[in-house]
């Protein structure tokens, strides 16, 4: 093979990874937003869990990651002003819930501008697109470390989502629930048994 071959075909797997992980963002975030449908103001805001996770707050906390990883770790800065993550005082969890003051609407259309100055960073830039993100132990980046990381990041949290809507209404899945809930209750109490005599047993007689 030539070096001019060899050059086009590592383009050709350069931009195939591109686009595969770039398909694979826009996909999670379809589903992440998909967890609000058909909930009540209350419960796309209310902390379900000991440390206040909530639903709309993953949204937030998404956006401003997108913006900040696709925008000035490329010198592509965002034309919103943000919190810094290497701010003073900086604390993830001061941007992981919604205000009384702030819509569903104003969190869902933060969230889409975000994605479009991404996806704006991503088709512009090869994925060898030097960045620097100051707050990694290894500043020096490529544009592919960054897909992953998001990619990785959205998706961590739309599983995080995912237990908040089935807590919230039994919802599970990216669509429409097709499963009664008579079939889910027999599912679980198969877990449930099973679990219960694993225990048992790791207890052994007499004890």
């Amino acid at each position: 093979m030539s070096s001019g071959e060899s050059g086009t075909l590592n383009r050709m797997i350069d931009d195939f990874a591109k686009a595969y992980l770039h398909d694979d963002l826009r996909w999670v975030r379809e589903s992440l937003l998909f967890k609000l449908d058909g909930l009540t103001e209350y419960d796309v805001r209310r902390p379900l869990t000991k440390t206040g996770t909530n639903l709309l707050g993953l949204i937030k906390h998404l956006t401003l990651s997108e913006a900040r990883y696709f925008g000035e770790i490329f010198d592509r800065p965002y034309p919103e002003r943000l919190p810094r993550f290497d701010d003073p005082g900086y604390a993830n969890r001061d941007h992981l819930w919604v205000t009384e003051q702030e819509s569903r609407a104003d969190i869902v259309e933060g969230y889409k501008r975000a994605w479009q100055h991404a996806d704006a960073t991503i088709e512009a830039l090869p994925i060898d697109a030097p960045g620097f993100v100051p707050w990694w132990p290894r500043p020096n980046v490529k544009l592919f470390n960054v897909m992953v990381h998001v990619l990785t990041e959205t998706n961590r949290h739309a599983g995080n989502a995912d237990i908040l809507r089935e807590q919230l209404d039994g919802g599970v899945g990216a669509g429409p629930v097709t499963t009664s809930d008579d079939d889910w209750d027999a599912h679980r109490s198969k877990i449930e048994k099973a679990a219960r005599e694993a225990q048992l047993r790791d207890i052994g007689p007499g004890h």
